[in-house]
């Protein structure tokens, strides 16, 4: 990892430390604790409003995701669901809800502090399947062929090696396994130096990948049957986009 990669994913560690922190030392207002995202384009308004009420509120504040994978990754009874950058939990709690009591949610996040949060908010859930790991996600902390499915909610724009991250997620994979993800994604037409002008890379604008760069980095690490879909605007020419792909049955034994 060279000085600026290094210098970019402490930055984004300082980032979220704080976003975390906001939740669990500023309090709460009348209807709950504050939320920390940005706009309306990111954060708890994405979620459907049965979904927030039945967590904790400091899961739902610390939302700071562009849209919702748990709606799009169509998760089923009895599978093992892995969030990369789970954050304060709220897309390992949901997952854990829908694989119900024989099935499994993994959180993998960086930071000390989102992971103290969201353990606590599992606690709150009672989520005793839910399961927090330290690690980053360009380097899963989890066995070959261990999960059924990944999501992720606008967290794979921050990687500085996106490449890394694509093929970590196919070795954990079972084969027949599957992705739904919620990330930023850019116009074809938009160069690096355009994306960033429309943001910063802490703000998951400047580190998108466009529609192509993406499709090409998940089909390179093995992936099938890709679908990225744009969701709903976060800049001009970028998207809150839904990406599905598969990990083939006859996939190679990546472990």
């Amino acid at each position: 990892m060279n000085d600026q990669t290094a210098d970019l994913r402490e930055t984004v560690r300082r980032e979220y430390a704080a976003a975390a922190s906001a939740v669990t030392e500023g309090g709460t207002t009348c209807c709950g604790f504050e939320p920390v995202g940005v706009d309306e384009n990111f954060g708890p308004a994405l979620y459907a409003a049965d979904d927030r009420a039945a967590l904790p509120a400091e899961a739902v504040a610390a939302s700071l995701g562009c849209g919702n994978p748990t709606a799009v990754a169509d998760l089923n009874e009895g599978e093992r669901v892995l969030d990369l950058g789970s954050g304060g939990g709220i897309d390992v709690l949901l997952s854990a809800r829908r694989v119900g009591p024989t099935g499994k949610a993994y959180g993998l996040d960086m930071t000390e502090e989102m992971l103290a949060l969201a353990v606590a908010n599992a606690a709150k859930a009672g989520a005793t399947n839910a399961e927090f790991l330290k690690g980053t996600i360009e380097a899963i902390p989890l066995p070959a062929n261990t999960v059924d499915v990944v999501i992720s909610n606008c967290v794979i724009n921050l990687s500085t090696d996106k490449a890394a991250v694509f093929a970590e997620t196919f070795r954990v994979l079972k084969p027949g396994g599957r992705i739904g993800v919620f990330d930023v994604v850019a116009d074809d037409t938009l160069t690096p130096g355009q994306r960033a002008e429309r943001g910063e890379y802490v703000g998951c604008i400047a580190g998108a990948l466009t529609f192509a760069e993406y499709r090409q980095g998940l089909r390179a690490a093995g992936f099938t049957d890709v679908e990225i879909t744009p969701a709903h605007p976060v800049a001009d020419g970028m998207h809150s986009a839904i990406v599905r792909a598969v990990k083939p049955h006859t996939a190679p034994d990546t472990g």
